[in-house]
Order: structure tokens, then sequence, then C-alpha cells
């Protein structure tokens, strides 16, 4: 098996960033990540596509998917379609791949205790 099942989902984007390929189902009955599209992840967010509701709606969704601050993860392709790239910023690869791999799975994140 090849180190990661999802290698075909990103690109690296400098150290630090990466490109995230994203399939956006709009107007669903709840926001969630649901796995794979072809070299896509997969999520249906609960906002319409009307005025960039569904765009930062999934913004929204991967920050907290990957646990980062909103400001971290910008549109940077396909604005009115369904497929769209975000890049997420500040990560570290590892730890995202194994993240995208518990996300693509439907795998729950474990829980971290906060103070």
């Amino acid at each position: 098996m090849p180190t990661s099942h999802v290698e075909d989902l990103f690109r690296l984007d400098g150290d630090d960033a990466v490109v995230l390929h994203v399939h956006v189902q709009p107007a669903a009955g709840r926001s969630a990540v649901v796995g794979r599209h072809g070299t896509s992840l997969k999520v249906r967010v609960a906002a319409a596509p009307e005025g960039g509701r569904a765009n930062e709606a999934c913004a929204d969704l991967l920050a907290e998917t990957f646990g980062l601050k909103r400001a971290q993860v910008e549109l940077v392709g396909g604005p009115s379609s369904r497929a769209k790239q975000y890049k997420l910023s500040g990560v570290e690869v590892d730890t995202f791949r194994t993240q995208l791999e518990r996300a693509v799975s439907g795998a729950p994140e474990p829980r971290q205790s906060r103070p």
C-alpha cells in the first residue's frame, strides 16, 4: 500500500501550506465531511450557494476539521463551482495527512481535553 491513500487530494504549497481539492454539495441537511469524490474531499454544507455563503461554510468546516483558525483557510480556486481549492496555511504536513486520512475514512476525530 502507498504511504498514504489521500496524496491525490492535495498538493504542497511551500513548507507549511497545502492546497486541498474539495467537492462541495451546498444546501445539504447538515454540514459534514463525507469522504472522497474522485480526487477531491467531498463535503456537504447546510448553507445555500448564494452570496458566497456555501464557500464560507465550507471554509469554516475545513478549519474545524483540521484544527485551524478560520484565517488559515482561504478559497483559492473555484468560487462558483462545486470543485474548489482551499489553501490551508500553517499546517504540519504529516499531521494534516493523518487528519485527512481520518476525515476520508469517516473515523471520528479524537477529542482533545481542554483546560
